[in-house]
């Protein structure tokens, strides 16, 4: 997944806490639609798209997610799949559509790249479907 601040994905709405000089405060509330890469290099082959919500709801750096891991080629066209959960150690797989329908498994994340503008996160999904 490689996401871009301001473009790729904006904050809808936060808290109005003076006291937290944090990048990403308390109730933060921020869409994505991240381009969904099979590499961490910006150039690697774009094979869907990564669309949703997160919610930094916690008293640390942790989000809730909700998002969707949708395919637009390939074998896996059409295809998606959900995942609903909180960070660490990994994201639960909660459902897919197409090739993944009625999914269930782990999302385990490692970030390649967090800074500023950019963040770069590889996915390694492990699923059960029909």
């Amino acid at each position: 997944m490689h996401e871009f601040t301001g473009t790729t994905a904006v904050v809808l709405t936060q808290a109005n806490i003076t006291s937290n000089n944090s990048s990403v405060p308390f109730a933060t509330l921020v869409a994505v639609n991240d381009p969904l890469r099979t590499g961490p290099e910006p150039d690697s082959e774009l094979i869907g798209n990564v669309q949703g919500i997160s919610l930094l709801a916690g008293s640390n750096a942790s989000s809730t997610q909700y998002i969707e891991f949708g395919f637009n080629t390939g074998k896996f066209n059409g295809s998606s799949l959900s995942v609903f959960s909180r960070g660490d150690p990994g994201l639960a797989v909660v459902g897919g559509r197409g090739q993944f329908a009625m999914a269930t498994g782990t999302a385990l994340f490692n970030p390649i790249l967090i800074n500023a503008t950019n963040v770069i996160i590889e996915f390694n999904f492990t699923v059960i479907h029909y």
